[in-house]
């Protein structure tokens, strides 16, 4: 049985999905079934658990024998980071005594030593955790979400405008969900003892000008990217209802991005879909995933 913590959002779901597909038993844990509805009416068997009640969180991991471990990202009006360790203490502890024999856990191309950077910091916490506990680890090291610009579509579609907080002509690393999944159902079904590193982006590094242009081919109509300065981040996130911690950690997170270097183009697992193609499907569908 593989366990998905994490299955009903676009990534875990993805993973979960891609298992499904290929006739493996899926068993997804939520809070809340009714977001899981879909998933069981394609198969999936659902267990229902808070994230901090170790014991039920261990008897659940004792149903399986591996893991796709996605901590739950914190709501940005409270403390993020604090709350997102918090969250993560508790999934370690509930490993701790599983008997599970395969963990992929879900990190980020930034992922780094440091406060108050989000989840560079936290995600690297979560993979020198795993590093040193018994239990053979994949880790995926994903690029900037696709799904992340679904934000942006009511404002490309209204006022054909997307707000950006990275200059226009930078190039990011981005995945699309999907990618994500078909890749860690492969990490999931391998063998144990393959394990390691796993960098995962698209076809291609992508600008906010190469954004812009993908929601003006999918909506039909011009659509300029608009950079906001760094010195306004700040306030931009406040003004969005992210508490003072919230703010801070995403500016910093922000700023970490810009200054990375990013993994050799030859060095990275690459999904197939590209980000015009992504954000078409998001147009005509309203579908994230």
């Amino acid at each position: 049985m593989h366990i998905i913590l994490g299955g009903t959002g676009n990534v875990g779901s993805a993973v979960a999905r891609a298992l499904l597909n290929r006739r493996e038993p899926v068993l997804i844990v939520t809070r809340n079934p009714s977001k899981a509805e879909a998933l069981r009416r394609d198969g999936a068997d659902i267990a229902v658990a808070d994230v901090h009640d170790v014991e039920t969180l261990r008897a659940i991991f004792r149903q399986g024998q591996r893991l796709f471990l996605l901590n739950p990202p914190a709501a940005p009006s409270r403390d993020v980071a604090a709350e997102e360790r918090r969250s993560l203490a508790a999934i370690l502890s509930a490993i701790d005594g599983s008997g599970l024999q395969k963990i992929v856990a879900e990190s980020t191309y930034g992922a780094q030593p440091g406060e108050r950077i989000g989840d560079l910091g936290v995600l690297y916490e979560m993979e020198q955790a795993l590093a040193t506990q018994p239990i053979p680890t994949a880790i995926i090291r994903a690029a900037y979400y696709m799904s992340n610009w679904c934000a942006s579509l009511q404002s490309a579609r209204e006022q054909g405008i997307v707000q950006m907080l990275y200059p226009a002509d930078f190039k990011l690393p981005m995945v699309a969900p999907s990618d994500i999944g078909a890749i860690a159902a492969r990490l999931m079904t391998e063998p144990i003892e393959q394990t390691g590193l796993h960098y995962v982006e698209g076809p291609d590094r992508y600008s906010s000008q190469d954004v812009a242009a993908a929601f003006a081919t999918a909506l039909g109509r011009p659509v300029s990217a608009e950079s906001i300065p760094r010195d306004q981040w700040l306030v931009m996130f406040k003004s969005i209802n992210f508490s003072n911690e919230a703010a801070e950690s995403f500016a910093n997170m922000t700023a970490a991005t810009l200054d990375e270097t990013f993994p050799d183009v030859d060095s990275v697992e690459r999904g197939p879909t590209s980000l015009r193609h992504y954000l078409s499907r998001v147009v005509q569908s309203s579908d994230c995933k």
